[in-house]
């Protein structure tokens, strides 16, 4: 359903110049609809999770709220997440599946 570029590969690079977007203003992710529009930050994860089973209604519930005030929640978890959930030592090697989800 979803495929992954870092901001900083070639295609991440392109779709980003393609929709002017500056990555001097936007640090966190970013979901590209094709043709449509892209969202930030708590936008793009609500919007993500309306996509995904079981947070289909609590995505929708959520994006009711401001932004400004979901995304200051986002970027409370997002600064935390290490010191909360922890942080693996090595990357994981994408198995051949997972790596056809990357551009």
């Amino acid at each position: 359903m979803f495929r992954f570029a870092a901001l900083q590969s070639e295609t991440g690079r392109k779709l980003l110049a393609e929709r002017n977007i500056d990555t001097e203003d936007i640090d966190s992710i970013i979901l590209i609809e094709p043709n449509v529009a892209y969202y930030t930050k708590s936008t793009a994860a609500l919007e993500i999770g309306k996509n995904l089973k079981g947070l289909r209604t609590l995505s929708s519930i959520l994006l009711w709220l401001p932004e400004s005030f979901r995304n200051i929640v986002y970027d409370i978890v997002a600064k935390n997440r290490y010191k909360w959930y922890g942080k693996k030592e090595s990357c994981m090697i994408p198995t051949p599946k997972l790596k056809d989800k990357f551009l």
